[in-house]
Formats: C-alpha cells, structure tokens, sequence
C-alpha cells in the first residue's frame, strides 16, 4: 500500500505502513533530517513539523493520519544558503548550543507565529513548552521568536 504525502511543497508516494510513524517516513524514506528522534512519546519536541500549519510530534504521528495536509519540515522554511527568517533569527541570536532541539523549536514557533504573528512572551513561552533545550538557550530561543515576529531587528 502506497500513501501520498505532501512535504515541503513536493509530493511523494511512501510505501511504509499506515501506522509507522511520520518520523521514521520523514528521516528515512524521504532522507530528511530535521525531524530528530528524541523520546519516541511526544515529550521532549525534537521531532516537531507542522501537519496543515499546526505543530505535530511526528514521532507518534502515523504517516496515514497526515495526509491530505502539507508537512512542513525546518528544511522547508529556507535552504543553507538562503535560510527563511525564523532560521536567521535563530542564527542572529545564537540560539543553538548542541542544536538537536532547534529544528522542533522552529517549527513550533512556525506554528506560533502563523497563528499570532506578534506573539508575548508568555505566548511563545506556551507554545514551546513541551520543547525540551538541554543546554538551556531558552532565552535566547525566546528572543529569536521575536525577532522573527518582527519585535526585535
């Protein structure tokens, strides 16, 4: 059984079954690895993409249940080369430290930011919750968002 899926603005035809997780379709059939595995229960965040604009733990997200929405990984927000603006603020910031968890907080704060373009603090502090940060840049995370939101060039 074939599923179609949407990600990152291309269609593809996966061949996995329907209750293997988008996780494991994203990194290995599709050789995407923005998405990283971290807990496998939907605790820790390192896994985030957003499933029709909303930020979904891909790791207990079974690749049926996607489809027909658009999933959009941190690799589809810009490139190296021409990183979108929530990746540059991330960068402008310094945000990363190890990096693991930075591409799940981008996509939560994608989710964020389309949903509330200005968020507070308390907002994004909401938001990016589950997201776990073991190296503890959450403040600089929280100034990126801003940034990215336009409230701190």
């Amino acid at each position: 059984m074939s599923i179609r899926l949407h990600v990152n603005g291309t269609a593809h035809e996966v061949r996995s079954p329907p209750d293997t997780p988008l996780l494991y379709v994203l990194r290995d059939e599709l050789g995407l690895g923005g998405p990283k595995f971290g807990c496998g229960l939907a605790q820790c965040g390192a896994c985030t993409v957003t499933v029709g604009g909303k930020a979904t733990r891909s790791c207990v997200t079974p690749v049926s249940a996607v489809a027909p929405n658009d999933v959009v990984t941190v690799e589809g927000l810009g490139t190296e080369d021409h990183p979108g603006a929530l990746q540059q603020a991330f960068i402008a910031e310094q945000a990363a430290q190890c990096g693991y968890c930075i591409p799940g907080m981008i996509m939560g704060a994608s989710a964020l930011l389309r949903e509330t373009p200005h968020p507070t603090d308390a907002q994004i502090r909401s938001a990016l919750n589950g997201n776990l940060c073991r190296c503890g840049t959450h403040l600089r995370i929280l100034r990126a968002v801003k940034r990215a939101a336009g409230e701190r060039a």
